[in-house]
């Protein structure tokens, strides 16, 4: 049973807090198609920046095969934490892959995996500012390498260090978000890194003030709770460029491999559809925000 801080739950409950209007005249078969950072793509649904999926039961090489899921839906991949081996594997598919480092305290060895992740082909680059800490409150430590938080000057140097687009992930606030654009950083992702702290403010509830205040600046995704073509469609209203999903292709990735994160993409891109249909909303660069409403 959750708790009342649980910010996974308090986040699923605020996407099903929103309601959609429809509207009918002047309906077209949508669009989906989405382009980042000069690749383009059949949808706006990528993976979110998973690790280690060997480890949880979801595939015994599952980073791999999501990847050539994704690759084979025409979708963004992004993976968090590995070897360079495993990155090259990735890669090797084909699959137009964003890789997320640790904010590990060395920032010369974050600055090493930057450069091999545009090595292997990867299409940008980032780091996952909100992982510097435990779940006490105490620097973290992943696998034996000890985490620790970055100031604007180590983003910068982030930035400065690789030729790819610069992504942060973990931002949860406008100041975070104004300190990303000072510091040059091609894009954001807004996350709790799924209910890293209690009481998490639900990414969609702080993205229009979000979108808002980066004026177009840099590319904005989110992540955490995005389950269906519906959530998807709701943070597309709200502002944002496109969107992670995690949980909600892990079950089709386990049966299927491959085809199954394939298979998934695909059917939450269908219940996007779905809505973009009933909401006059002929692709995904113009979702109008006032068709959300709060209940």
């Amino acid at each position: 049973m959750s708790h009342p801080g649980d910010s996974n739950r308090i986040t699923r409950e605020y996407f099903d807090s929103l309601l959609l209007e429809m509207r009918h005249f002047d309906a077209v078969m949508p669009d989906t198609s989405f382009e980042l950072y000069g690749h383009r793509f059949a949808t706006p649904v990528m993976t979110a920046a998973l690790s280690h999926l060997d480890k949880f039961g979801y595939h015994k090489d599952g980073m791999v095969e999501l990847a050539k899921g994704a690759r084979d839906a025409n979708a963004v991949y992004w993976c968090g934490m590995g070897s360079f081996e495993e990155l090259e594997r990735i890669t090797a598919t084909g699959a137009k892959t964003i890789k997320i480092c640790k904010p590990e305290a060395d920032n010369a060895v974050v600055i090493e995996k930057l450069r091999h992740a545009h090595q292997c082909g990867c299409i940008a680059v980032g780091v996952d500012l909100d992982h510097a800490f435990n779940w006490k409150g105490e620097f973290d430590e992943i696998e034996g390498m000890p985490m620790r938080p970055k100031t604007l000057e180590d983003v910068n140097a982030f930035v400065a260090a690789t030729p790819l687009p610069f992504i942060v992930k973990g931002v949860l606030s406008v100041v975070d978000t104004l300190k990303c654009i000072e510091a040059g950083v091609s894009g954001i992702v807004v996350s709790h890194h799924h209910g890293i702290m209690e009481f998490a403010t639900p990414p969609l509830m702080v993205l229009p003030k979000i979108v808002e205040a980066a004026a177009g600046k840099l590319k904005i995704f989110v992540d955490c709770g995005v389950q269906t073509g519906y959530d998807a469609f709701k943070a597309l209203a709200l502002g944002a460029n496109a969107v992670c999903v995690g949980q909600g292709l892990l079950e089709d990735l386990k049966k299927d491999g491959a085809a199954g994160g394939k298979a998934a993409i695909e059917r939450i891109t269908q219940q996007m559809v779905a809505a973009m249909s009933r909401t006059g909303t002929a692709d995904v660069y113009n979702v109008d925000p006032t068709l959300v409403y709060r209940r």
